[in-house]
């Protein structure tokens, strides 16, 4: 048996390798690790990789992650953001900084259907830019609130990434749908609260003086706009909270309720079905490769003996169990910067999440904690994922840098939202608790 020292050390270092050579971390992870069972461990152990990959690949609780993709694409589609977002410019156009707070409620409304970023972030990106652009908002609260609402999808349920955390960290989906509902609202509130206060301090950049108001009879009209979403959002999250359905069992819900809500909006079309479907399979099998590769390096690395290792340095220190938390979630929080989320998890969550039980926290509040930072992963340069896809379908005049410092402001309230959460645990852990 190898040291695990050495192991360890061979295994980061030829991953961190790969990596910087710009190779794909499916075929980093998977790749290393197959070598590295073969010279470490035993010809005959890489038996294991393709028994793995099938049983990973045909888990009945993965099946929802295909089945959400599939409903966050058919929604992206069927233009369901549009109705929103006149909705929403009817009761909050008459505010400073109303269509900002408007883009930051839909986008909060498209997490609780679509669970994943891309969705509203890209659908948003499209309808609000031109709009709120032309009305005389700045570039920077105007991108700054599309890509910052946008990342609520990982952290609102039903969220894509959660379910992979879960089954990584043999942690509750449903507690965690349920602990990540409420630091959800929390941080969107604050992006509404900053995204006021700036209309209060600087007219000029949110909207100007003059601010377009609305009948009531007009916003009453509007509302109509909220049925669909609405009872989408219920179906979906109301049938998992109540424990009448798993959480794969609500994604095919959804997905069945995205093509009725296309079909409804008169908006369903054969092509818009096969894009969609087309869109899933991409996205799915880019996860679940990720996945594959990760789950024979953790099948490795705990083999080793390497994990263990690890455990017993960490609480072998002698300091205060605070310190290793936020160290943690700094470690994290430099890896969202370079690495996919999916990818972060299958590293990161087999080392951390033993120790954190070890310490005493709670794994929920814990893994709350983890998808909050994966969020902010999100928005940070060089490699946030809603800076491309903001970037995908902004208009020539933006340029990468406007994105960049657009999202600085909502990185330090989601940092804020994450000492809040740390500081009065029950923002977590209160919902769960009450249902389960």
């Amino acid at each position: 048996m190898p040291d695990p020292v050495l192991t360890t050390t061979l295994l980061f270092a030829g991953m961190g390798l790969f990596l910087a050579l710009g190779v794909p971390i499916a075929i980093a992870l998977g790749g290393l690790s197959i070598g590295m069972i073969y010279l470490f461990w035993s010809p005959m152990a890489l038996n294991m990789v393709p028994i793995k990959a099938f049983s990973t690949a045909s888990s009945f609780e993965y099946l929802a992650i295909p089945l959400f993709i599939f409903m966050a694409a058919m929604l992206q589609r069927a233009r369901v953001a549009d109705d929103l977002y006149d909705t929403m410019q009817k009761f909050f156009g008459g505010l400073r900084g109303g269509l900002a707070v408007g883009t930051i409620v839909i986008c909060t409304l498209f997490a609780a259907m679509a669970g994943i970023s891309g969705a509203a972030t890209i659908s948003m990106g499209m309808i609000a830019i031109p709009s709120m652009l032309s009305r005389g908002y700045g570039k920077d609260i105007t991108l700054g609130a599309i890509a910052a609402g946008g990342s609520l999808g990982i952290l609102i349920p039903p969220s894509v990434t959660m379910i992979v955390y879960g089954i990584v960290a043999n942690t509750s989906i449903g507690k965690l749908y349920a602990g990540g509902l409420m630091p959800g609202l929390v941080i969107a509130a604050l992006f509404c609260a900053y995204l006021i206060l700036r209309g209060w301090l600087q007219p000029e950049i949110s909207g100007g003086q003059d601010m377009q108001r609305y009948s009531w009879r007009e916003k009453v009209a509007s509302l109509r706009g909220l049925v669909l979403p609405l009872s989408l959002i219920v179906a979906v999250m109301g049938s998992i909270l109540s424990g009448i359905a798993s959480v794969s069992e609500a994604s095919a819900v959804g997905a069945g309720g995205a093509i009725l809500c296309a079909v409804i909006l008169r908006r369903c079309t054969w092509t818009m079905l096969r894009e969609a479907a087309e869109d899933t399979l991409h996205l799915s099998c880019m996860i679940f490769w990720i996945i594959i590769g990760a789950t024979a390096m953790s099948t490795f690395y705990t083999a080793m003996g390497a994990s263990r290792l690890i455990e017993g340095l960490v609480l072998g220190l002698e300091i205060n169990r605070w310190i290793v938390l936020i160290a943690m979630l700094s470690i994290l929080f430099v890896m969202g910067m370079l690495l996919d989320t999916v990818g972060i998890i299958m590293i990161t969550v087999p080392i951390f999440v033993p120790i954190v039980v070890a310490l005493g926290f709670d794994p929920v509040w814990f893994g709350i904690l983890f998808i909050i930072m994966m969020e902010i992963g999100f928005l940070t340069p060089p490699f946030g994922y809603n800076l491309f896809y903001l970037r995908g379908v902004a208009p020539p005049s933006i340029r990468m840098t406007d994105i960049y410092r657009s999202v600085i402001p909502f990185i330090l309230l989601m940092l804020a939202a994450v000492g809040l959460c740390m500081a009065a645990p029950g923002i977590v852990l209160w919902l769960p608790e009450q249902l389960f």
